[in-house]
């Protein structure tokens, strides 16, 4: 009998996929807002780039949340909601 080409699902794939929307919906923002600051788009395009800004927002603010409910997962996995933020040392 022959055992299934089927490989157990790799979580480090979605991780870097998350990584990426990221990053891609963070340049988006800042080429928008770029592009906005301008002040040469008419104003339905105005109101379409601002739409579309704070969908880029909305997903980038999504994605840092999730980065610090892993980061208290890994500072206090047995009681993440009391994990104190990491504050660095001044120099």
């Amino acid at each position: 009998m022959r055992k299934s080409d089927t490989k157990p699902a790799d979580p480090k794939p979605v991780e870097t996929d998350r990584i990426a929307d990221f990053e891609k919906s963070l340049d988006e923002l800042e080429k928008l807002v770029g592009k906005m600051e301008q002040g040469e788009q008419s104003l339905d395009d105005s109101l379409k780039s601002y739409e579309r800004g704070i969908a880029l927002y909305r997903n980038c603010q999504s994605a840092l949340e999730q980065a610090e409910l892993r980061v208290k997962l890994l500072l206090d996995p047995e009681q993440p909601d009391q994990a104190e933020d990491f504050e660095p040392e001044a120099p």
